[in-house]
């Protein structure tokens, strides 16, 4: 018998990857979501969403980019994972995710042939959206410069690109740099961790998702795991995912008592308040 068959469960409940069948609905994402969603729809521009690592940025970014009508729109997502990109490389990308086959030329030529593309686009009843992962690397005024100048791209009576930017809290910096590119931002949220009784419901959801029925924490261990992860769901879920192999190998009676949970997170190195703080919890 395998850690999962031990509590029922059919599959991994607290995967780290950012899986859309697990999408815990409340208020805060959803609202995220719906947020987002409208200024795609509206094609108001530029949308962004930030907050601290583990919130769920990158799980509504996937979920946008797989409930948005194939019909309705070109919807790519651009994963930004260095600094040290120029605004030749951002163009380029740009164009080729909107599927420019050949764009090698100079910075105008592949801007024309992106305006060309996106016209076509338009012209076949859909429209063109770019969602932009880790855009906090997004660090250069050029390439900031280059985002605003895309959002020139337009007909007589509608644009013709949208970009929905997802960061950390450092995003806010670097639009606040590029003053002409944060009055174009019609849209902003702001994830934070849940709360105690989100933490609670959040835990049971994933758990039932997986496959399993049972009250597997207790009371205690619940407010435990709030209490060393202050609600940050990706470290929710790592703790959960130790807890539950751990509480496996010891052959721990259900729900699982507070002790378990002490114990993952002194292996994990987050049961010390001052290691805590030095990773922002």
């Amino acid at each position: 018998m395998d850690h999962l068959a031990y509590y029922g469960l059919t599959q991994e409940p607290f995967a780290v990857m950012p899986l859309t069948n697990f999408y815990y609905h409340n208020d805060q994402h959803d609202q995220a979501y719906l947020r987002l969603k409208r200024a795609v729809e509206a094609m108001k521009g530029l949308a962004v969403l930030v907050g601290e690592i583990g919130t769920g940025k990158t799980l509504l970014a996937r979920r946008l980019l797989e409930k948005l009508p194939e019909d309705q729109y070109d919807v790519s997502l651009l994963v930004v994972l260095h600094s040290d990109v120029d605004s030749d490389w951002l163009i380029k990308r740009i164009a080729a995710q909107f599927g420019v086959e050949h764009p090698n030329g100079s910075k105008v030529e592949v801007i024309g042939q992106l305006y060309e593309r996106l016209v076509k686009l338009a012209e076949a009843g859909r429209r063109g959206v770019i969602l932009i992962d880790e855009a906090h690397m997004l660090k250069k005024k050029e390439l900031l410069e280059e985002i605003r100048g895309l959002l020139n791209l337009e007909l007589p009576n509608q644009k013709l690109i949208s970009f929905v930017m997802f960061g950390m809290p450092e995003l806010d910096e670097n639009l606040r740099g590029e003053p002409a590119l944060a009055q174009r931002m019609a849209v902003r949220f702001q994830l934070r961790n849940f709360t105690p009784e989100v933490v609670t419901d959040y835990v049971r959801f994933r758990l039932f998702h997986a496959g399993c029925e049972k009250q597997v924490f207790s009371a205690g261990a619940l407010a435990k795991l709030h209490e060393y992860t202050n609600g940050n769901p990706r470290l929710i879920n790592v703790v959960c995912d130790n807890a539950l192999f751990e509480g496996f190998v010891r052959r721990t009676p259900l729900p699982m008592p507070a002790e378990v949970i002490d114990d993952v997170a002194a292996d994990l190195g987050i049961k010390d308040p001052a290691m805590r703080a030095t990773i922002g919890l």
